[in-house]
This record gives structure tokens, C-alpha cells and sequence, in this order.
């Protein structure tokens, strides 16, 4: 940690143990609102009629189960929530603590809160803002009257810093996102007003969590996307709640600090620096919902954060498959700034729609189906009112500072589409979300997942398959004496990161080409290093990947290929037919392996090998080629040929001489 990190940790510290030995009450009720609080921030008139007919239908039939107490939280269902108990987790079946001081609760304890994700995600109080906006496109009392009772039974069963859900600033940001969300669709209700500013619990509440923020905000090696939200939750309800003395210096300093955390956490490219994609489109969206607030408001962020924001579009724009999809790089909780959308709207619809309306699509773009997000705040920001000048007149697949390349066939369909890893190890010194994936590829066929990341599954419940799900094995790259690449210091913490030196990319006659190698086990004795080369061949449909680790010696080597869960494989020595249903009907392709390593198949094992997670919460059993060194084989590169289509009739005459003959 810097000194000005320890410092500001200290001060904190200082607060918490202050705190403690104070009435956590008194806090909550030692609010000063303004004496005639009026909400000025509603959406214009019109503006549900301009709500897509397909994206209303999908969202009301969410919002119906709602109303009967069932939806499906982080893969759980759930049908207990016409009055839900908000401390319960369903998977642990415990209870979080309710009434302890929040900074003695041991949240990373399942024993102690059960699964926490499950806990907290529910007080997000997003499900709320799809009743608000069910109450919003209908009229329909029914919806407003259930978020009503979910708000008044949440304040008055969590008061300030009483229980697990005051124990992280992430959540109290999020929620208060969501109540300015439910206000604003809940304006034209003739009970909007005695529910928020004429309530004397909601007035406590909202003060009480713009006070956390302004006190625990998180520094230094933490400032993450956890601090874009503690900002955007600030900076939105100061903007839209400006009812307390405080209220004015809250939305000043929220404002000076987003806009620099913004460009802290964003890559020149307009990356974000987590490196973990689902955080790319997190991040995006919160910064995006704090634009609109400040534009309504009368206050528009600057335009240099404008600029950032405009960056994270178009570099979001063009890392995704022609289906839509984005990469599946580092950790994803499904995290979301705003839900107004149907559950089965892709996220990163909504997040590319708000975009593209906020700053205008440029003719490179994927097409996107319009959605309530998008028509919400481009009806806040104007449509198209920020578009810039010098944004990138085609779509990128190489963005250096990240160290992210993407291959694609042009013209040929379906697209092949290859994502190559050279990038930092993660954002900041702990690098928390980030996995242990130095060089690893992502290889799909007309959006289809044919090589596969295996994703995230779970955080703190199951720390064994958190270790797994972040592990070099779990990619598609290759393990060294049994070591990960990166060191682990817990389950968000790396005490040692590997570094990845890019040798750039090349392209000539239908071929694009990528290298890069990474230090991760020069810790070893030998030294050892590791270069990987990846070539897609347009004109043969091919994709060729060459290893070559230098010193390796003794040492173990096991190389992984991860398939996605909608491919099946027949392996045979090094040769594996692989083949999965597609738009068009059975397609297939050939994997041929790497004859100095011994193959064999894995799937759904108790020994974690062979699983996929679609979603955070889920995992569901998928095939895992695991190629280890055989003690009588030797070779000084590894090749492996992946062909698609009429490529993959024949094997390639020429494999077994691509691996010459000795280790380095």
C-alpha cells in the first residue's frame, strides 16, 4: 500500500471503531432535510409510448412474477419474496446477521452469512426498479404497492450500520442507483411522494448511505468498479435527493472523484483496467446513468469523462462476436447498474443500446434490439446529443495498452472470431477480479463457443471452485510445474502477477498472426518461459496455435483446451473431431493436438475438470482436453491446428513435422 493508502485507511479505521461504541440509530435519524423536499428529476412526458412493444411484453411478465413472489436471483429461483426475509440465503439456507455492528460481521465466512452474493443481491433492490417500471408503462397499482412494501420493510430491518448489508460500499452505491431509479418511475403515483421525501425512514436511509459513501469510499488498491458505484450512488442521489445540508458538498466532491476514478480505471483504448469483460459494460453502464443524472440535473459531467465514456462504447462495440457477444475475460457477476430489461435481455444489449443512443452508432457497430434502458436514459441524455469527433472509422481488433487482440474472418460467414490474451495480469496492486489466464485464446465459430473461457461461477460460497474457476488449467493455455502463473494471496487478492511482453501482430494474404510470452514461471528453478503464436488463416479457415516454452527440463507441463458446453468431441490419440448444432445445421471441426503430449478427455469431474458457467451461480459439466508431457516425447514448440468446415475433412499431412525434435 502508498502512504496516502494506509492514511486514508486509517482514518476509516478510526470511524468504524468510533462508530461502533456510538448508537448506530442516532446516526440514522441525525438528518436535517430541507424543509419542503420535492423531486425534479422525472422522465419526460411521452416517454413510455417510445418503450419497444417486444421489451415492455417480456419485462411485464417479469415484473407479474414478481408481484406473486417468484424470480430467479444468481441462478437460484426463488418464490419467497412477496415478503422476503432480507438477511435469508436460499442456497445456505442460513441466515445473515441482521443485528450485529456491519465492520464485525465476517462477510467472507459462509459459515457466518451463508452465501453473501445471494444475500446482497436481492437488496440491490434492482427487481424493484422492474416493478417501477412495470408501474411506469401500465398504471397498474399493483406493481408501485409491492415496491413500496419491499422499501418500507428493508429500511426499517436494516438501520445504519446494523447487519451484512452495511458491510460493503459497492451495495450501498447500487441501491441507492435503484432508489432514485423507483422514485423517478414512480413519479406520476399518487404515493411516490409520502414513500420517499415526505417519510421520515427514507429520509434517514438516503442520508445514512450518501454519509457512508462520503466516509468509507474505497482507496487505493480497492478503487475499483467498487468505487464507480459508491461514486455513481452519490453522485445521482445528491443530484436527485438534494434535500439535506450536506447534499451540495456530497455532489461536488462525487463529481470531482468520478470523473477522475472514471479515467483511472480506463484504458487509453477505452478497456477497462479490471481486464474481467462483464466489468467493461458494469463500469460503462454506472458511468453512463451518472452522465444522464448530471444532464438532467442541469450539471453535465465534463468533457473529458465524456470522452472516456465515448471510448468505452466504441472499444465495447468492437470486441464482440457477430452475435452480439463479448468476450468472457476475468471475473463476472452479472452485475448491473440498472435493471429495467427483461432477464433474458442480453446485458450487453442493454449496455450497447444505452450506449450507442447516448453517443450515436458508427456503421461498424453490431446492430442491437432497441431496449427500455436505452430508450430511459437516451430520453435524460437526448438521443445522439454526444457524439464525437475522431472515433475509430472501422472496428478495432487490437488494443495494445490491454494487451487484447482479437482475430476474425472479414467477409467469410460464419465469423470466425479469436480472442488472444497479452495484457497486464489485472487492475491495480491486488488485481482482484482478474484470473490466472497469461496467454490464453477464445476461439468461436458463428458465436458459438468452440474454445472456451470456462468463466466465474461463484465468489466467496466455494472457495475451492473459485481457486479452480480463476486457475491456469481453467484456461485455455498451459500450466508449468503445477504452479499458477500468478500467485494468489485470497480469493480477490494476487501477491505475485505475471507479465506478459507482446510481439506484436501481423497480417498478410488472408493470415493475421499474434505473440506475445509471459514470465509467470521464471520463478522456477530452471527458469522457465512460455511464447505462444496464434494465426488465423482466413482463405483455410484455420487457426494454428504454436507454443514454445524454453527451460522447461524436468518440469511438468499440462496444456488445456476448453470446449464450450454446446460442443461434443471424439478424441482420438492427438486427433479431436469436434461438432455442435449450429444455425445452419451440424457443423464440425477438427482439433489436431500436439503429438508430444498425452491427451485424454474430462467432464464434469469431482477433480474440478470439465465444467462451464454460463452465469454467475452456475456451472454446468462441459469437455476438457488435457494434454500432459509424456517422459519419452520430446519437442521444442507444441502445434495445434483447429480447422472449420471443409478445412476439417482432412488431416493435415504436415502436423506431426511441425515439432522439432528437443526441449529448449
Amino acid at each position: 500500500m502508498s502512504p496516502d493508502e494506509v492514511r486514508a485507511r486509517a482514518v476509516q479505521q478510526t470511524y468504524k471503531v468510533v462508530w461502533r461504541s456510538r448508537a448506530a440509530r442516532r446516526h440514522a435519524t441525525a438528518v436535517r432535510p430541507h424543509p419542503d423536499p420535492t423531486f425534479a428529476s422525472a422522465l419526460a412526458p411521452g416517454t413510455p409510448d417510445r418503450v419497444p412493444v417486444a421489451a415492455r411484453e417480456a419485462l411485464l411478465r417479469e415484473a407479474d412474477e414478481l408481484v406473486a413472489g417468484r424470480r430467479v436471483v444468481l441462478g437460484l429461483p426463488r418464490a419467497d419474496l412477496v415478503a422476503p426475509d432480507w438477511f435469508f440465503d436460499p442456497r445456505s439456507r442460513l441466515r445473515a446477521p441482521a443485528t450485529a455492528y456491519a465492520f464485525g460481521i465476517d462477510y467472507r465466512a459462509p459459515a457466518v452469512t451463508g452465501d453473501v452474493k445471494q444475500v446482497w443481491e436481492l437488496s440491490r433492490h434492482q427487481h424493484l426498479t422492474v416493478l417501477a417500471a412495470a408501474w411506469f408503462l401500465t398504471g397498474n397499482d399493483a406493481y408501485a404497492e409491492r415496491a413500496a412494501d419491499h422499501l418500507r420493510s428493508w429500511w426499517a430491518a436494516n438501520p445504519f450500520l446494523s447487519g451484512v448489508h452495511w458491510v460493503s460500499g459497492i451495495e450501498v452505491g447500487l441501491r441507492l442507483i435503484s432508489w432514485v431509479w423507483v422514485r423517478r418511475l414512480l413519479d406520476d403515483w399518487p404515493g411516490a411522494g409520502d414513500l420517499f421525501e415526505r417519510n421520515d425512514l427514507a429520509l434517514s436511509q438516503i442520508a445514512a448511505h450518501q454519509r457512508y459513501i462520503a466516509t468509507f469510499c474505497s482507496v487505493g488498491s480497492s478503487a475499483n468498479n467498487h468505487l464507480i458505484a459508491e461514486l455513481s450512488g452519490q453522485l445521482m442521489a445528491s443530484f436527485a435527493f438534494p434535500w439535506f445540508e450536506e447534499s451540495a458538498r456530497w455532489r461536488d466532491n462525487a463529481v470531482v472523484e468520478f470523473e477522475r476514478a472514471l479515467e483511472s480505471n480506463t484504458f487509453a483504448t477505452g478497456i477497462n483496467r479490471e481486464l474481467a469483460t462483464d466489468y467493461h459494460a458494469f463500469v460503462g453502464e454506472l458511468a453512463t446513468l451518472a452522465a444522464a443524472e448530471a444532464t438532467v440535473a442541469g450539471r453535465p459531467l465534463s468533457p473529458q469523462c465524456l470522452r472516456t465514456l465515448c471510448r468505452m462504447a466504441d472499444a465495447g462495440a468492437a470486441m464482440v462476436d457477430d452475435r452480439g457477444a463479448p468476450p468472457r475475460q476475468g471475473d463476472s457477476d452479472d452485475g448491473r447498474g440498472l435493471v429495467v430489461d427483461s432477464a433474458r435481455t442480453p446485458r450487453w444489449s442493454c449496455f450497447l443500446d444505452m450506449m450507442g443512443r447516448t453517443f450515436g452508432t458508427l456503421p461498424w457497430w453490431p446492430d442491437v434490439a432497441p431496449t427500455i434502458a436505452g430508450t430511459l436514459v437516451s430520453s435524460m441524455m437526448g438521443p445522439g446529443h454526444h457524439q464525437l469527433e475522431d472515433r475509430p472509422p472501422t472496428r478495432r481488433g487490437r488494443f495494445a495498452d490491454a494487451g487484447m487482440t482479437i482475430l476474425r474472418t472479414q467477409d467469410a460467414l460464419p465469423e470466425i472470431w479469436c480472442r488472444c490474451d497479452g495484457g497486464p495480469h489485472g487492475f491495480l496492486s491486488i488485481a482482484g477480479h482478474a484470473h490466472a489466464d497469461a496467454l490464453a485464446i477464445e476461439v468461436r465459430h458463428g458465436g458459438v463457443e468452440v474454445l472456451a473461457d470456462p468463466g466465474t461461477y461463484c465468489y466467496h460460497f466455494e472457495p475451492e471452485w473459485r481457486r479452480y474457476f480463476r486457475s491456469t488449467i481453467a484456461h485455455n493455455t498451459i500450466e508449468i510445474a503445477g504452479r499458477e502463473q500468478s500467485d494468489a494471496g485470497g480469493l480477490f487478492m494476487w501477491v505475485r502477477h505475471a507479465t506478459t511482453t507482446e510481439h506484436g501482430i501481423d497480417g498478410h494474404a488472408g493470415c493475421s498472426s499474434w505473440s506475445a510470452t509471459h514470465d509467470g514461471y521464471s520463478i522456477l528453478d530452471p527458469s522457465v518461459s512460455h511464447t505462444r503464436t496464434v494465426t488465423l488463416d482466413e482463405r483455410a479457415r484455420t487457426i494454428e496455435v504454436r507454443d514454445r516454452v524454453e527451460g522447461l527440463r524436468d518440469h511438468p507441463l499440462r496444456m488445456a483446451f476448453h470446449l464450450g458446453p454446446l460442443v461434443d468431441a471424439d478424441l482420438e490419440g492427438t486427433y479431436a473431431r469436434l461438432s455442435w448444432d449450429g444455425p445452419e445445421g451440424t457443423m464440425t471441426a477438427v482439433l489436431m493436438l500436439p503429438t508430444a503430449l498425452e491427451w485424454s478427455a474430462h467432464r464434469g469431474e469431482t477433480a474440478f475438470l470439465g465444467w462451464y458457467s454460463s452465469h454467475f451461480g452456475a456451472k454446468e459439466a462441459a469437455t476438457t482436453l488435457i494434454g500432459t508431457r509424456r517422459s519419452d516425447r520430446h519437442a521444442g514448440e507444441l502445434v495445434t491446428m483447429l480447422s472449420f468446415g471443409d478445412a476439417s475433412a482432412a488431416v493435415p499431412a504436415s502436423t506431426a513435422q511441425m515439432q522439432p525434435a528437443s526441449w529448449s
